[in-house]
């Protein structure tokens, strides 16, 4: 194992601690069924209804300046409900015939705010459009990366500040060596997407699992 994969596998560790602690946090005025449905106590359902606040003083305290931005924020809406389409559209035509597994959109986009009685209607809709946009963003980086890997699995010179969830797999950057021995089996290395369940919708019609299977699971 290198330092980087060493690295990786203990990023992902802790990733996975710290989103059971998010889960765990705040279990004490609620009861989670599943992984979307919470259930708050009564007592404290009957505490968030006292401390909403009225939506007219929610408007007032904001500002004038404040309310000159709403077009401004809420004009990117329709950009991005057709960037969502488009790339929905996209991975559901071509990732089957590139044997990559689908990207799970609803593990991405997350709108559960608007049931929080504490927040008042303006809240609540301002919570549900920040939920689906940067839950968006996410479905749309995955999407990208993972077609990134299949048609050019090359790391940058100069890594950037933040990197997406394929690029650990990615060739070294001036490895023109490594480029033409691995490029194949990079392209095609989901097993750790598989291995969780993703892409079971394809099965083995895509073009590329069909050549893993054929070479023995190693990529070609």
């Amino acid at each position: 194992m290198t330092k980087i994969d060493d690295i990786i596998v203990r990023l992902e560790a802790l990733e996975k601690e710290l989103s059971e602690a998010f889960d765990e946090a705040g279990a004490d005025v609620r009861s989670t069924i599943g992984r979307e449905k919470v259930r708050f106590t009564k007592e404290v359902r009957r505490q968030h209804r006292l401390l909403a606040k009225k939506w007219a003083s929610y408007v007032y305290e904001s500002g004038f300046l404040m309310l000159l931005t709403i077009p401004v924020i809420w004009g990117a809406l329709l950009p991005a409900l057709l960037m969502d389409l488009t790339v929905s559209i996209y991975q559901t035509v071509c990732f089957p015939i590139y044997g990559i597994p689908k990207v799970r959109r609803g593990e991405y986009i997350a709108i559960d705010r608007y049931a929080l009685s504490y927040l008042n209607w303006i809240e609540k809709l301002n919570c549900a459009y920040c939920g689906y946009f940067n839950g968006l963003l996410g479905y749309v980086r995955e999407v990208a990366g993972r077609t990134e890997q299949y048609w050019c699995p090359i790391r940058h010179a100069r890594t950037p500040k933040a990197t997406h969830s394929r690029y650990r797999f990615f060739l070294e950057y001036g490895d023109a060596q490594g480029y033409h021995d691995r490029m194949e089996a990079v392209r095609h290395g989901f097993d750790d997407l598989r291995a969780r369940g993703e892409g079971r919708e394809e099965a083995s019609g895509g073009r590329g699992e069909k050549r893993k299977e054929a070479s023995g699971g190693r990529g070609e």
